[in-house]
């Protein structure tokens, strides 16, 4: 190994041990609640030091990267599970809807206050040894304290996720916890990191496979959201990792995409991309129908058990999330501009045209392209103030190579971080303004680059001419 790649491995893994110690300290330091101002700091430095590790990969010798990419992937999902979860209480709903269809009755039945499932309850989702006072604990009208944020409505989730939850619930420990639904996060985030490296190497580009994947695997979001927090939307990143770089646009992408789709609404964003190119309705039917197929057939069971109840509270959680007063708005950026009254439907307008664009002219050899632009422009039209969502921006990212949209995981976090620490301060206007800038700087310098690098045209000189 030669003195310049050898400095680049001793570096990136110098970084890597780094990066991992800060998770870890920054999952220690306490909860959202009673620590946000230490967790905003210690997820700022893990970012920086993501972004220094991944960088330096880039002069790592594939024979190097390659093991480096895996063993740091394996390192930050190891941290991930210093502690409890830290910032989102999500997770208890998981570990609930596990225990509740263990039961043999379905999640979109009833709430988890209702009387009907109160053999289920015991002390670690519904503490009573102590007030109902701490970090994730809400407390009902009728005075039952739990761990579940919303106890009062029945579940939201998809039902992939609730198969999901359920085979963990299956194969746990009595009284295991958390524990089981973070390993299950740590699992699926190293196994996208695999598919990520199969899937360019089996493009043809083994030299980039490290770096790109180190963009999963290395990004902070992936130990705090998809292991530490445990979030389902991880495993909605695989099956669109597995749709988009392992399968050609026909039923088998559709079935993967549809299982996505079926563990978490947002990655049917992706389907656009995925019909990158597609213009012949038979191509486009090869694609959709199995996809609609699959969300149908992973429905079923529930609908068979729970009728029409079978959407829980989806309905619900779409209007509060859209129009709550005082609450983190939609739509930020249409609002700048725009009456709010006119903002909803101008971005939709925006992502509809947009969606169309890349499926009649997107590239159909990177779908993944087209996927990361319609899912990341949404995510910057509808500004959510939830990180995880944007799990699924990290993974394309790290299918396509454009960095500049991961400013859109990162202005989610320091959104729903910073916005208890900054109380009236237009953070929501901020960062996803800064993100769509970088987006936009990123994209511009990347295509002046792309200029540059295209040969110049060489005029032919006539017979006996000297050269210029």
């Amino acid at each position: 190994m030669k003195g310049a790649a050898r400095t680049g491995t001793v570096v990136t893994a110098a970084l890597l041990v780094l990066l991992t110690a800060v998770v870890v300290a920054t999952l220690q330091a306490g909860d959202g609640q009673s620590a946000p101002g230490r967790i905003l700091v210690g997820y700022a430095l893990a970012w920086g030091l993501f972004a220094a590790a991944a960088r330096a990969v880039r002069s790592v010798p594939v024979r190097a990267a390659t093991p480096l990419v895996l063993v740091g992937a394996a390192a930050l999902a190891l941290a991930g599970l210093a502690a409890p979860p830290r910032t989102s209480t999500d997770m208890y709903r998981y570990a609930w809807d596990g225990r509740v269809q263990a039961a043999g009755t379905s999640p979109y039945a009833h709430p988890p206050a209702a009387p009907q499932l109160a053999p289920l309850r015991d002390a670690w989702l519904f503490p009573t040894a102590r007030p109902c006072t701490g970090w994730g604990l809400t407390r009902t009208d009728d005075g039952l304290c739990t761990r579940i944020n919303r106890p009062t409505v029945p579940t939201v989730y998809p039902p992939l996720a609730e198969g999901w939850y359920l085979a963990v619930h299956a194969l746990s420990p009595p009284d295991s916890r958390h524990k089981p639904l973070q390993i299950g996060g740590a699992v699926v985030a190293f196994a996208t990191t695999v598919a990520l490296l199969a899937v360019m190497r089996r493009r043809g580009d083994p030299r980039r496979a490290p770096p790109r994947a180190a963009l999963w695997a290395w990004c902070p979001a992936v130990p705090f959201e998809a292991v530490n927090n445990a979030h389902i939307d991880a495993l909605g990143v695989l099956f669109t990792v597995l749709a988009l770089g392992t399968a050609t646009a026909g039923a088998r992408r559709g079935v993967l995409l549809g299982a996505a789709t079926a563990v978490k609404l947002l990655p049917v964003l992706a389907l656009p991309g995925a019909l990158s190119g597609q213009r012949a309705p038979a191509r486009v039917v090869r694609v959709v129908v199995p996809l609609l197929v699959t969300v149908a057939l992973s429905y079923l069971p529930y609908v068979v058990l729970s009728g029409k109840a079978v959407l829980g509270y989806l309905p619900g959680y779409l209007h509060e999330e859209g129009y709550a007063p005082g609450d983190v708005r939609r739509f930020v950026l249409p609002r700048l501009l725009l009456p709010d009254a006119a903002a909803a439907v101008t971005a939709g307008v925006l992502l509809a045209a947009l969606a169309l664009s890349v499926w009649w002219r997107g590239d159909p050899a990177r779908p993944w392209r087209g996927a990361l632009l319609v899912t990341g422009t949404a995510l910057l039209l509808f500004s959510p103030n939830y990180p995880w969502y944007a799990l699924l921006v990290v993974g394309l990212v790290a299918l396509d190579g454009r960095v500049e949209w991961l400013a859109v995981p990162l202005a989610g976090a320091v959104l729903y971080l910073g916005g208890p620490t900054l109380p009236g301060f237009p953070l929501q206007a901020l960062t996803y303004v800064l993100a769509a800038l970088a987006v936009v700087t990123g994209a511009v310098l990347r295509s002046d680059a792309a200029r540059h690098r295209l040969p110049r045209p060489t005029r032919r000189r006539a017979p006996g001419r000297p050269a210029d």
